[in-house]
């Protein structure tokens, strides 16, 4: 059917009017649309790499943070060993001092002689503090010297009297030893006699305090060349030589 000009005009204004407003609908149900739809997935990559990046923005604050190793000083170094190496030294230290009591627990050989320098070097010695053979300190000295007094004027000095004819008595013996522990009453009286003057000497002892005769030593003359102790005695003289004699010295000596 033939539409006027005026018809025309109405129709488009009322289709234009139907556009606009369907148009206005279009862009609301889209914009509805984009509202209600959920997002895409993420991928597995995307998702470690988002993940990765935040973790790298957060603080280390975690029980496994990386800790700075602490760095040793000299002294922290030295001081470690230390402490395992003390028990080796007081191990060493006490094995040291058994060697020694086992050494000083044993026998050994004294040399005597009224010329020292005859005696051989490193030998214990002894030798005549006073009488015609007296020994000046300076002739011994650096040596291990036992001293004998010949007469009983050095108890405070020398460690031995020297009981036999021409020299002390048995009866004197008992009075040096005396002088001597009370001067020294830690220390000990050494007697040396012959077997002969022995007994007489022992008698003499048996008269003084019961400390001091613990107290007192005997060195006995017997040489028959072959190396003994006489039964009783601290100090057997076994052997008489032309420049020495030769005795074996128990430890209590």
């Amino acid at each position: 059917m033939p539409r006027t000009a005026s018809t025309r005009a109405r129709i488009l204004a009322v289709a234009g009017a139907a556009a606009a407003l369907a148009g206005a609908g279009t862009a609301a149900a889209a914009s509805a649309s984009a509202a209600t739809v959920p997002p895409a997935p993420l991928t597995a990559r995307a998702t470690t790499a988002n993940l990765t990046a935040a973790m790298s923005q957060r603080p280390q604050t975690h029980a496994h943070a990386k800790t700075t190793p602490v760095k040793l000083t000299a002294a922290t170094k030295k001081a470690a060993p230390a402490k395992k190496a003390a028990p080796a030294r007081k191990a060493a230290a006490r094995k040291a001092v058994h060697a020694h009591a086992a050494r000083a627990a044993r026998p050994y050989q004294m040399y005597d002689s009224v010329t020292p320098s005859a005696i051989p070097a490193g030998k214990p010695m002894a030798t005549y503090a006073d009488g015609a053979y007296a020994a000046s300190p300076a002739s011994v000295h650096g040596r291990n010297v036992t001293w004998i007094d010949t007469n009983g004027s050095d108890p405070k000095g020398a460690t031995v009297l020297d009981v036999e004819p021409g020299d002390a008595t048995p009866a004197g013996a008992a009075t040096w030893a005396a002088q001597r522990l009370t001067a020294h009453p830690h220390g000990i009286a050494v007697i040396y006699t012959m077997r002969s003057d022995w007994s007489a000497t022992q008698a003499a002892i048996s008269g003084l305090p019961r400390w001091q005769q613990h107290h007192v030593r005997y060195w006995i003359a017997d040489p028959t060349g072959v190396p003994h102790v006489v039964p009783g005695s601290d100090a057997t003289q076994w052997y008489w030589g032309t420049h020495y004699d030769i005795s074996t010295v128990t430890p209590r000596f």
